[in-house]
Order: C-alpha cells, then structure tokens, then sequence
C-alpha cells in the first residue's frame, strides 16, 4: 500500500518538472466558434508574418497557439488579433508543457500564485456617468408610480439636463405632487419652474445621495466581480478599490486566461423593454425620424432594426437568479430569470397591459474594436455594443419567474446565466488595463526562496543522516517522499501555491522531522534501558505515537481554522500546513516504520544504527 501510494504521488508530481510554454488562447465571443477554419487562418497569417510557433492545438472549443518564447508570443498576439477582428477573445497564456500522455490520466502541474508565476491583471474603471443616469431613470419611473398611486394627475415625468422635470395639469396637482414627493422620495430637491405652457417642478439629486450613489455602485461591482471570480474557481483572487472610480482584479496562478477576461470583463447588464408596434423600423431607419420616447437598435440573429421603448420595464440589478437550460416547447436553449420583488411586481404590471405587444431583451456590453493605424500598427478602442437577443410575444401576464431565448448555444446560455447569477453590474465597467503580470517579488527574490528552501532541506538531511545514522537516512528518504506527495496534492487539487504557502511547506518539513526524532530519542532510551533492539523499536513507535498524534492534531485545526477565517496569503500557507500534517504523519510513522521493518524485521541484531 506504501509503495502504491509513493508511486501514485511521483507520478501526479512528475508534470512539474515539464515547465510552461508562452501560449496565445483564442475563444470564440457572441455565438463564434473555434474550428478547424480559425485554426487555419491563424496558421496562414502566423506563416505570413514570418512568426515561427511550436505548435497549435483546438481544444475544447478554444485554440492554443504555442511559441517559444514571451517576446514572439507577444508579435504572434498581434498579429492573430487582427487577423481575426472582435468576433473572437484573443490573450496571452502560459500553457504547460506536460505530455499526452499525463494529460491523459489527469495529471498537471501546480498553480503557481501571482507572487511567483504571475498572472492576470485588470484594471477597471466604473462608469459613473451612466450610473448616475441610470439612477435618475429609477427615479423618473419612481415619480411617476408615486403620481398613479396619489391620483395626482400629471402631464409628464421626463429627465431634464442633471435632474427631473415634472409637469402638473394644474397648480392644486403641483402642490400635493410637491407633498407627496418631498415626504416619499426626500433624495430630491426641489424647485418651482415657472412657464406660461403650464405648471412645473424640478428635482435634482442632492450631493449627499450623488455620493452614496458612486460609493454604491463601486461597492457592489467589487462584490459582482468577487462573485465572478468565484465562479471561475481561482484561488486566492485579490479584488480591491483603487481611487474613487477604479477596481483592481489580479487572478494569480489562472490557466485560462481568455475565459477570465470574458467572464470578469463583461458587464452582461440586461434590460427589458417593449417593442414599438405602430412604426416600421426599417423606414425609421431610413429616413432618421424616431418616433418619440423610442429608441433605434439592432438584433443579433437578423442584424435589422427595432424600435423599442425608452422606458425600461426591468434591468439587471433586478434579477436574483438566473439558471440555463432548455425551451420545453422548442428545444431551443434558455436563460431562466427569477426577479426580485420590486422587479416582479413592474414586470407583472407591464405584461399585463400589454398582452398581445412584443418585448425585446437588450444586451449590454462592452467590446474592444482593433484597428491597423496610420502606422501600420494596432491599437484598441473600447465601444459599448448594445444589441436585441430576442423578441417574443406577451401572450399572457407573468411576473416574478419567466425565461429568456435569444438563438444562442448551449455555452452562450451557461455564460449569460453565470454572469447574471453572480450580480449584475450596477454600472458598466471599463477594462483601460489589461496585462500578464510575471512575479510581483521579483525573479531574484523568488529565486532566492526556492534557494533558501533547498538549502534548509539539504541541512536537515545532512543532520539527520550523520546524527541517527542508518535511522537517519530512513528519516531523510521520508521527509523526500512527504515533500513530492505534497506537490503531488497540491497539482490534484488545483491549489495556487505562493510565497507563504513555500512557508508552510518549510515549517512541515520541520514537522516530519520532528516526528522521528521523538520516535528515535525513544527507541534510543529503550536500548539504554536494556531491551532488546525489535523491542525498542516496537516501543519507540507506540509510545511516541500519541505524544506526535496529539501535537500535529491541533496544529491541524489551527492550519483549518486559519483557511476558514483567513484570506489571502494566510489560506495558501494553510493550505500547505495542512495538506504537509497530513503526509508527514504518513511518511514520518508508516513509512519509516515499513522501511525499518523491511531492514530489521524478522532478524536477530545485537544493535542498532542509531
């Protein structure tokens, strides 16, 4: 079982000492698939560009271009990105260099942190303006529910410059809607506007909830894009406020890459509108005249235009869950959406007066458009795309539970449903930083850790081997085989190892040690007690067994408690303090005690070689 063991961690060990290729990952975006053509093209304009690469593979509906090293990586990058245009995500990787042969059975390397390998760096800037507009629409839609609901007639509820304009029928209805407005929505300021055509007020955020709303929006896209991160699966994320608009998001040790940059830099912000059912949109289109209150877009299956509403039914912000799956009726795939309250009850009112109208979902994001220069080189600008994934009919009311079709893949309605059910967006991000970060430490910094640790190690062996002998040098072959089976768990479980985790794993390594010598001091005090050497080391493992049970069991829990409570560089160096406690109590008592056995078992000695 020892030996099964030993093998079985050599082996999901091994694809560490294979390294990391400089890779370019292309993905497919908005419906676009990777295929054997894009990987032909990729070659041909690779070939054209005279860039030499080492191979490129698809796998899994992605493409895996690899070169040999950063600097044609970055040329190849370029060079791939124009080629291909937006339809497609196209970013630097670091794809291992493991064999088919390991990959096969499942074997990989560690992840290695953003303090020793690198990793994804984003920096975001939040959209204040258009959350400050978004609030105002909330407020417009406010006004004009407290107006229905007070049976104040009104004329109109619009929005007017940086505030709102109320237009009374008469100067009683301006009064009380005065009233009614300063007791139910107290954010507002207010001011009489004085005109010949009729009875006005102005609102105005007051600067106190203008601020409330930036500190808002901030703080709930760092919590929507810590939800994201979580989903991804990175370990140890750091998403953090930088100045008063700026999100930082740094994915340390993350494999793939492009998935990263579509998942945390989309905003996936859906809003439901309803269709303008009176005017053609194609002679609307024509002729640039937009019936009022509506606005011109375009859908994504047909590329034609609709007309929808200004007002939003619902956004986003409203939604609680959001689940893929499959149309009943059609086959075809779905996004089921659950809306909050607030959210149900204006949708079930909407879909109520408007049975038999049709009601279009609008996607909004954000995409970067590349461009060959003046100078013949590429540069990015970033548009914010907003387009119709479906138009359905309202056949009957409903509320708080619907579903959502759009002609899109399976994979598509797994990613909307993800980024709508870790949060929307309570405003559009933009990513104006994008890059692969190498060591934050330092090359020689880290360089010098795996020195200090290699040293340490050395030490101990040598001590061990000259101070208890021929039980030292078992000890030694130990403390070896408890450090690949940490790798070994460490590659199994995908764990991100950094700079404090590297501590963890020094500080077990004084652990097993210490095992044994609590094992060997008492072997040494049996044979000094007379008894005959299988005796003493019959004893020597049983009676310090519960002393070394005892101490690595509640460091054990305090290695647990520290990955529960901790964040940060505190879970990686209980992830490895743990998972170390662990294999040293394997190595440190089972398999000496093999080895031993295997030595001295079963054979009359008149002394041991310790």
């Amino acid at each position: 079982m020892i030996a099964f063991v030993i093998a079985l961690g050599a082996l999901f060990a091994l694809p560490n000492i294979y390294g990391e290729d400089p890779a370019v990952q292309v993905s497919g975006t908005r419906g676009r698939t990777v295929n054997n053509a894009v990987l032909e093209d990729v070659q041909d304009a690779l070939q054209q560009a005279v860039i030499e690469y080492v191979s490129a593979d698809l796998d899994q509906e992605r493409l895996l271009v690899r070169f040999a090293d950063p600097d044609t990586q970055l040329r190849g990058q370029d060079v791939i990105r124009v080629r291909l245009g937006d339809d497609y995500t196209v970013a630097l990787n670091l794809a291992p260099s493991t064999p088919d042969w390991l990959r096969a059975l499942g074997a990989g390397p560690m992840v290695l942190g953003l303090d020793l390998r690198g990793g994804v760096h984003f920096l975001m800037e939040v959209d204040m303006v258009v959350a400050r507009r978004q609030q105002q629409e909330r407020f417009v839609e406010d006004l004009r529910s407290l107006m229905q609901d007070e049976r104040i007639r009104y004329v109109a509820v619009t929005q007017a410059g940086d505030g709102i304009r109320v237009q009374l029928r008469s100067e009683e209805d301006r009064d009380a809607a005065m009233q009614a407005i300063e007791t139910n929505v107290p954010d507002l300021s207010v001011e009489v506007e004085d005109a010949g055509d009729g009875y006005y007020l102005r609102y105005t955020v007051s600067d106190e909830k203008l601020q409330e709303i930036k500190s808002t929006a901030l703080q709930q896209n760092i919590v929507t894009l810590r939800n994201r991160v979580n989903e991804l699966g990175v370990a140890e994320p750091i998403v953090q406020q930088q100045g008063s608009e700026r999100i930082v998001v740094q994915l340390p040790g993350v494999q793939d890459t492009a998935e990263a940059k579509k998942i945390i830099g989309s905003t996936a912000t859906l809003e439901y509108r309803l269709v303008d059912m009176r005017n053609d949109p194609y002679s609307a289109q024509q002729t640039g005249r937009i019936p009022a209150g509506f606005r011109m877009y375009k859908r994504r299956d047909t590329g034609g235009p609709v007309l929808l509403s200004k007002r939003i039914i619902v956004s986003g912000d409203q939604l609680v869950n959001a689940t893929s799956g499959f149309d009943q009726r059609t086959g075809t795939p779905a996004v089921f959406v659950t809306l909050n309250g607030a959210g149900a009850r204006k949708m079930s009112r909407t879909t109520a007066e408007n049975v038999g109208s049709d009601m279009a979902v609008v996607l909004i994001e954000p995409i970067t458009k590349t461009t060959i220069g003046p100078d013949g080189e590429p540069f990015k600008t970033r548009v914010i795309l907003e387009e119709v994934i479906s138009v359905a009919t309202i056949n009957e009311p409903f509320g708080r539970r619907f579903q959502t079709t759009g002609g899109f893949s399976p994979k598509e309605a797994q990613d909307l449903a993800l980024l709508l059910r870790a949060g929307s967006l309570a405003a559009p991000v933009e990513i104006i930083e994008e890059r692969t970060v190498g060591p934050s430490l330092g090359r020689d910094n880290i360089e010098m850790g795996f020195r200090s640790v290699v040293y340490g190690f050395v030490a101990v062996l040598v001590f061990m081997a000259f101070y208890y002998r021929v039980f030292g040098l078992i000890a030694d072959l130990a403390l070896i085989t408890n450090l690949v089976l940490i790798v070994a768990l460490l590659s199994l479980l995908g764990a991100t190892l950094t700079l404090p985790g590297i501590a963890g794993i020094v500080l077990t390594v004084g652990m097993a040690v210490d095992a044994n010598v609590l094992i060997f001091e008492r072997i040494r005090e049996e044979l000094a007690n007379g008894n005959t050497p299988q005796a003493s080391i019959n004893a020597g493992y049983s009676k310090a067994l519960s002393t070394i049970a005892d101490a690595n069991i509640t460091t054990l829990i305090a290695g647990v408690v520290l990955f529960t409570f901790g964040t940060g560089a505190i879970k990686g160096f209980a992830v490895t303090l743990s998972l170390g406690i662990i294999t040293s109590m394997f190595t440190a008592i089972m398999g000496t005690r093999a080895v031993i056995n295997l030595i001295y078992g079963r054979r009359r000695v008149e002394k041991l070689a310790i």
